[in-house]
């Protein structure tokens, strides 16, 4: 299962089946429930949050009025009334259709959202981590030379890897691919007669050919993984020498290449003497051939990419298997300041907890392993960061689903595709930076509505717990209550439209309870004490009726709860940031509904009755004082904020 048959016969010995399989860890891997997600975290204590609160306060006020010896069973309405007006019941809508807005924007980036929730962790992320080849890279190999121990080029290094990428019958990969595309070379002599395919462990490909009665095993691969199975090495001359004479000299050469960021691979020989086939130990006391040298060039406009993901507060950090000397040429190439690199063999030594604190300052992971990746995102995400990984692999699948944001691209495979949470239709670091800001313009109108509520709703439920205590009536009915909080939740329904300050995607934005508390507690007792203000002038000045009262007070707070989303939408003054058409049409559409509510049929059904003239002109001082008030307090809390911070 998972296994495809590319071309040729082989006998398969079953040794595991299912669960137990390759193929079957990867499916179980992905079965794995994976550490929650910085959004769903942020949920979920915002829901902690307002379960305190709303406890505290229900009980609190439940047994005042039990005290106070009010009817039983309408204290209990009346406070439970309270507990379901400082819920903001349309968290879950507004969520979805901010999600749902912001995945269609997304969608003109040529970025397909796969998983919704998954737009606002995008906004959040703080570190991507990419692989080198075809999103840094241009992803097409090119041949740069083949050269021989010396130095020089050699025909011979570039015929024999020109016969062991035309042979080979394993998965298809870009050195192969550059090697049958360029100039072509008679090998109609050659005769295949086995072949040991490229894995991941071994990081080489064995190809055994025929030619003129002799057998010629031929191996390409990484050059430290040639050179294990390599006892000497071929000089210009064609004479052999022990590989302790030249390995010094090999290794400098793979080093300059490298240091220029050239891929380098070893090509070596052996003469099997007749074999049919490939023995198991028989790659061995080889002869190393000569040098393939490779290079795969930064993709055009990348390092602007990179630029444009750290302006928006985006670290980079490279994932590859090269080594450590051409990755961190390819980071300078491409604008990465530093180039501080952790090589998977040091990785493997290293314990979850050391690994942790290493990867919050290590820039690029070389030569690493496959199933690597995984473990270092666990440990990026376990540092405290919000991370993205873009994977396209099979072996990719288990990092991707580890992730915060899984990013694939439409060519990857299908395992990986499933694994994302994320598709991009073009595989490369430019089109994330608009879906990054779409993510945080989605997450920052979430939050608008976050405060708006909890601070509109703080305010009036606080406000009407004090006025129980005193007055001789129930504040507001519990119909009346439940009809306050869902006209005032009507503006907030638009605000997925609305736009968003520039500054506001500067920087990732993640949930902060803290200051959503402090918001909270600072921004209502501001409403309340306008609503204090409003009960004395409906009390002292013209001297209301139960029913007036109740009339009073919900127009004022349905009117200036409706205004003052056009104060608290924005952290700069509400006159220099322009909202959506939406949010001001539906604003001004719920100000007139509750104006003229008492005075149409409707009111009389929840209890409402028409108020003098001279309330209004109150009414308008009071909102208009409130917005004023609004507004300094705003200044002074991200003042003091900023500070703080």
């Amino acid at each position: 299962m998972g296994t495809h048959i590319v071309s040729g016969s082989g006998l398969a010995v079953v040794v595991l089946t299912g669960k137990g399989t390759e193929f079957g860890r990867v499916a179980e891997r992905l079965k794995v429930r994976p550490l929650e997600t910085e959004f769903e975290r942020g949920i979920r204590r915002f829901g902690y949050l307002l379960m305190e609160v709303t406890l505290v306060m229900l009980f609190a006020i439940f047994a005042a009025n039990v005290f106070l010896r009010r009817p039983f069973f309408d204290s209990f309405l009346f406070s439970l009334a309270l507990a379901v007006g400082l819920t903001p019941q349309l968290l879950p809508a507004i969520i979805s259709v901010n999600l749902s807005h912001g995945a269609k924007n997304m969608a003109r980036h040529k970025v397909i959202v796969k998983r919704l929730a998954s737009i606002e962790n995008f906004g959040s992320m703080g570190v991507l981590c990419s692989d080198k080849t075809g999103t840094l890279t241009e992803g097409v190999v090119h041949i740069h030379s083949a050269l021989d121990i010396e130095g020089h080029p050699s025909d011979r290094v570039m015929f024999y890897a020109y016969i062991n990428a035309c042979h080979e019958t394993g998965f298809q990969n870009p050195v192969d691919a550059a090697l049958r595309n360029g100039p072509a070379m008679d090998i109609s002599a050659y005769v295949k007669l086995d072949e040991v395919p490229y894995d991941f462990v071994r990081k080489r490909l064995s190809i055994l050919v025929s030619h003129e009665g002799r057998s010629l095993m031929i191996t390409k691969g990484a050059l430290a993984n040639v050179l294990e199975v390599c006892s000497g090495t071929e000089s210009a001359d064609g004479s052999r020498l022990e590989l302790a004479q030249t390995r010094a000299k090999v290794t400098e050469r793979y080093e300059t290449f490298s240091r220029r960021g050239y891929r380098v691979l070893g090509v070596a020989g052996r003469d099997l003497a007749g074999a049919s086939g490939i023995a198991k130990d028989a790659e061995r006391d080889m002869t190393l051939a000569g040098l393939l040298v490779l290079h795969d060039p930064p993709k055009e406009g990348v390092a602007d990419a990179v630029a444009e993901l750290r302006r928006l507060g985006v670290a980079l950090k490279v994932i590859t298997g090269d080594n450590a000397l051409v990755a961190a040429d390819l980071a300078a190439k491409v604008g990465l300041e530093s180039s501080r690199i952790l090589a998977g063999p040091e990785l493997g030594r290293m314990s979850d907890e050391a690994l942790m604190r290493r990867s919050r300052s290590v820039d690029i992971f070389a030569a690493v392993e496959p199933n690597q990746k995984e473990r270092i995102i666990n440990s990026l995400k376990k540092s405290g960061h919000v991370v993205g990984f873009i994977g396209d692999g099979i072996n990719d699948a288990a990092a991707l689903h580890a992730a915060d944001v899984g990013i694939s691209v439409d060519s990857a495979v299908d395992v990986a595709k499933e694994a994302a949470d994320i598709v991009l239709l073009e595989k490369g670091l430019d089109v994330l930076a608009g879906g990054v800001r779409e993510g945080r313009r989605t997450f920052a109108n979430t939050l608008k509505y976050v405060f708006m509520a909890t601070s509109a709703n703080f305010g009036n439920m606080f406000s009407m717990a004090g006025a129980s205590l005193f007055l001789p009536f129930l504040p507001m009915l519990p119909k009346q209550i439940l009809l306050t909080n869902l006209l005032t939740d009507f503006p907030e329904m638009t605000i997925a439209t609305d736009s968003v300050d520039p500054e506001t995607l500067e920087r990732p934005r993640r949930w902060d309870i803290r200051f959503i508390r402090k918001f909270m507690m600072v921004f209502g007792p501001l409403s309340s004490v306008l609503d204090f203000l409003t009960f004395g002038v409906l009390l002292l000045l013209l001297r209301a009726s139960d029913v007036t009262f109740r009339t009073g007070w919900f127009m004022e707070s349905v009117v200036s709860a409706a205004l003052i989303v056009l104060v608290v939408r924005t952290r700069r003054p509400f006159f220099k940031s322009r909202p959506a058409r939406s949010l001001v049409i539906t604003t001004l559409a719920i100000v007139a509904a509750a104006v003229s509510l008492p005075f149409t049929p409707l009111g009389s059904i929840f209890g409402f009755a028409p108020l003098p003239v001279r309330f209004f002109a109150w009414m308008a001082g009071i909102v208009a004082l409130y917005i004023v008030l609004a507004e300094v307090t705003k200044k002074v809390f991200y003042r003091k904020v900023t500070i703080q911070r």
